[in-house]
């Protein structure tokens, strides 16, 4: 997303179409998108992704956010208690601590239900998955997307991406490259049919 505003518009035009939101012109593939911007931008893009959720609103189309980090704090609040993450924080080295969070947060066992369970009851015609650079290195990018198409079926999925993504890698943060393939459109490539 070289122009956050016009990308933005973008979104809103190819989400607000029946065709987006029916998954329909996918060859049979899933329907799961990647919005790539640069990590630089988040702050604005956040205040984009606000102002996006509105606007669908205002159209009728109910937006699930899934916010990582926020589903994440969540999680460790419930298993640790409020805010004792912070405090394990300073009392162990970095590769303790990032071990102890991926150890509560199980990808299968514990996020990936948490996630389930928030899509399960929301009904929302299209879901967006936010927060990916805030929990890196203790959730890693590619196990959740590749995790995520199994559970969000129901309705397109937009992952809001802080790094490049040119169709088969994603290079979170523009730096930190990783070759897995994925099965997911990159958002900015898609035509809006007239």
């Amino acid at each position: 997303m070289k122009n956050i505003a016009d990308g933005f518009d973008h979104l809103f035009k190819l989400i607000s179409t029946q065709d987006f939101l029916e998954m329909k012109s996918l060859g049979g593939e899933i329907p799961f998108f990647i919005a790539p911007y640069k990590a630089k931008d988040q702050v604005e893009v956040d205040k984009a992704i606000n102002g996006l959720k509105n606007k669908l609103k205002n159209q009728g189309i109910k937006v699930l956010e899934v916010n990582l980090y926020d589903v994440a704090i969540k999680l460790l609040d419930q298993e640790l208690g409020p805010g004792e993450i912070f405090e394990m924080e300073k009392q162990m080295d970095k590769e303790e601590f990032k071990e102890a969070l991926q150890s509560t947060l199980d990808l299968e066992e514990v996020l990936l239900p948490a996630i389930k369970q928030l899509i399960v009851s929301s009904k929302a015609k299209v879901y967006f998955l936010t927060g990916i650079g805030l929990v890196f290195p203790f959730i890693r990018s590619h196990n959740i997307l590749n995790n995520l198409q199994n559970i969000a079926k129901e309705a397109p999925s937009v992952a809001f991406f802080p790094g490049e993504y040119n169709g088969y890698t994603l290079e979170l943060f523009g730096l930190l490259k990783d070759d897995n393939y994925y099965r997911a459109f990159n958002i900015d490539n898609q035509k809006i049919k007239a």
